[in-house]
């Protein structure tokens, strides 16, 4: 059975996937490294796949997670790369973003902006119990600001054309963070929102396991 590598999305760590259960699977989540001055996410990718020691390993990732592994499998060679909620290529980002990216309009937002949690961003999220809302401002508030200002500006500068070989990508029918219209999925949750991998945490695990 292969090794698997979990690359959590941004702003966010494995308390996503507490709820999937990976007994008997070889899994290891990817800590995120803080990033070099003014590096790009190839060059990124290449120090934080250092840490993958295995061959022909799968990578799971989620949401920024999912565009980190797809850079690292540009790097190494993977099985398989598992995409949830995410995007493949910079085309499948929401249009907005890459506008944003053109004209750098997400530098004139202040860093604690992004760290809020409220109404309209757990409504944003798919966020919908209390304990999800409490689990949310608890990794909001653990995130690195330098950190999150870099991945949120590697987001929308983003310029990866190249499909990974091998993937499988699922999403929520009802992200708002990256609206699955603008992609190509193989599994599509129904009501699943950006946060799925907490509340719709047993049909992920489904999939993946089928998957792998």
């Amino acid at each position: 059975m292969p090794k698997i590598y979990i690359f959590s999305g941004l702003g966010v760590d494995q308390r996503v996937f507490d709820k999937i259960n990976f007994d008997g699977f070889n899994v290891e989540f990817i800590d995120w490294i803080l990033p070099l001055k003014s590096e790009v996410i190839e060059n990124y990718a290449k120090r934080i796949s250092q840490k993958i020691i295995e061959k022909d390993v799968v990578l799971i990732g989620l949401s920024f997670g999912g565009m980190m592994a797809v850079e690292v499998a540009k790097i190494i060679p993977v099985r398989k790369v598992i995409l949830i909620a995410s995007v493949k290529t910079k085309f499948e980002l929401p249009l907005m973003y890459r506008i944003a990216g053109k004209l750098q309009l997400h530098k004139l937002i202040p860093s604690a902006v992004f760290k809020w949690s409220n109404l309209l961003s757990c409504r944003v999220f798919g966020i919908q119990t209390k304990e999800e809302k409490v689990l949310f401002k608890n990794i909001l508030k653990d995130t690195d600001s330098r950190f999150l200002r870099w991945a949120i500006n590697e987001i929308v500068s983003w310029k990866n054309t190249e499909l990974p070989s091998n993937y499988v990508h699922i999403h929520g029918s009802k992200d708002h963070i990256l609206p699955s219209h603008n992609c190509k999925v193989d599994y599509l949750i129904q009501n699943g929102g950006h946060f799925m991998t907490v509340n719709k945490a047993k049909e992920i695990e489904k999939i993946v396991k089928e998957i792998v």
